[in-house]
């Protein structure tokens, strides 16, 4: 059973998108799926077993498991990134230096995402030119983006936010929708 397991992962590794720079946040909460199902994702937390003068047999080999389960989860991290971020990361000593070092640069480029994104919503205004199913759909992703980076909006502002992005041709109906008396979702 655990053969066959570990064949199907591997079948999913291939599967997870390569890391490019961008969306590093869902990439990494994919790539730690990955490695806890191979169950090397520890090495990112536990520090290295240290070797000593009066070393067991046990410990010799809790030391070398680490060893070996932080060059799989090293070389999985950086096989799951395209080459030119491969050939930067590589060279670093451990997984979780790997790890540290992706987080240091693309949580803080996530911080000014979440600004980035904050604006985008906020700015948006829907035309007449176009479908308003179509821009409609934008906005939801835009929304969709917020779960993503851990940021929340509250359903009321969200719905009466888009109210106030329909385009000029909807006079009538903004007017409608913002004195409704029940709740409106964004669904």
């Amino acid at each position: 059973m655990a053969p066959q397991s570990l064949k199907e992962l591997a079948v999913d590794f291939i599967k997870l998108e390569r890391f490019d720079g961008s969306s590093f946040k869902r990439w990494q909460k994919k790539m730690h799926f990955l490695l806890a199902g191979l169950r090397v994702a520890y090495v990112l937390t536990t520090p290295k077993p240290v070797a000593h003068e009066n070393e067991t047999i046990a410990d010799t080999r809790t030391r070398m498991k680490w060893e070996q389960d932080d060059y799989i989860c090293k070389g999985h991290i950086c096989n799951a990134m395209v080459d030119s971020l491969f050939d930067i990361y590589h060279s670093k000593t451990t997984a979780k230096d790997v790890w540290d070092a992706l987080e240091a640069k693309y949580l803080l480029e996530d911080a000014t995402s979440k600004k980035f994104l904050a604006s985008k919503f906020m700015n948006y205004r829907m035309v007449d030119a176009r479908p308003i199913v179509e821009q409609f759909n934008e906005i939801l992703h835009i929304l969709s983006q917020f779960g993503q980076h851990n940021m929340k909006m509250d359903e009321e502002i969200a719905v009466s936010s888009i109210i106030d992005k329909l385009p000029p041709s909807w006079k009538e109906q903004r007017k409608i929708l913002k004195h409704k008396k029940e709740e409106i979702t964004v669904d």
